[in-house]
């Protein structure tokens, strides 16, 4: 193993620190800090430090006695696939989304309290904002942000909202804790959702979910359009059907290149 000694670069602490994300799995997804420096075979208090600064940077969350990841990681994992050949995987399926609709799409990943745009098809521009691979929007006011909070737990949802500092970007901006709460439960149970001009006047966006082998949701995608070209009915009954099943491609291919 590299020493600071022996290359003079290397830090330990940061080893330290992607060895204890690396601890949390499927089969140990909650442990206690005894249990995080058992497994990592670093001191209770080493793991204590490494832990607490985790938390206060949002990658990882306590109850009081045990740890456990929040969905932040998973920029670190979408950092490298945006980076690489998430667009170039998915731009075929974003491609034949776009010709079939004639309207732009976009894949995001969650970063609470924000999405992050990872892969973009535009076909024209109908927002004033101008977004590309990287770009930040807040999750609330958005369908691939209702849909990534659709698969956060209850406790993570209840987190998420207690602390969400929301503005009415619109005169149509959800901005009680009661109501998004039942925009993302509908979301969860439809297995969709549409946004009707709530992050900007003129713009109507539908998305639907990305999920893993396991059926947990790591991304969104959306078709998004102009209001005097599409109405809530018909992006629901001639987009909705083709938004679906290119998610459903697009989680195929990642799944069969061995994308978690």
């Amino acid at each position: 193993m590299p020493t600071e000694s022996s290359t003079g670069t290397f830090l330990q602490g940061l080893e330290r620190g992607l060895a204890v994300i690396r601890a949390f799995s499927a089969e140990a997804p909650s442990q206690t800090l005894s249990e995080v420096a058992r497994g990592v075979g670093i001191t209770p208090a080493t793991a204590r430090r490494i832990l607490l600064t985790l938390e206060e940077l949002g990658y990882v969350r306590s109850d009081g006695r045990n740890f456990s990841l929040t969905p932040r990681v998973l920029a670190l994992g979408w950092a490298y696939l945006s980076s690489q050949d998430l667009g170039e995987l998915a731009g075929p399926f974003m491609e034949e989304l776009t010709a079939k609709t004639r309207e732009s799409c976009s894949i995001a990943t969650l970063d609470l309290p924000d999405i992050v745009y990872v892969a973009r098809v535009p076909t024209s521009r109908i927002m004033t904002v101008a977004l590309g691979v990287g770009a930040r929007l807040p999750a609330y006011p958005t369908s691939m942000g209702r849909v990534l909070l659709s698969g956060l737990s209850e406790d993570e949802l209840t987190s998420y909202l207690e602390t969400l500092q929301t503005e009415a970007l619109t005169d149509r901006t959800v901005t009680s804790s009661e109501a998004l709460r039942a925009a993302i439960h509908r979301a969860r149970e439809d297995g969709y959702a549409l946004v009707d001009q709530e992050l900007e006047l003129g713009l109507r966006s539908i998305a639907a979910p990305i999920r893993n082998s396991r059926g947990h949701i790591i991304a969104a995608l959306n078709v998004s359009a102009h209001a005097s070209r599409s109405t809530p009915a018909s992006l629901c009954t001639e987009v909705l059907p083709h938004l679906q099943q290119a998610a459903a491609q697009i989680a195929t291919a990642l799944t069969q290149t061995g994308r978690r």
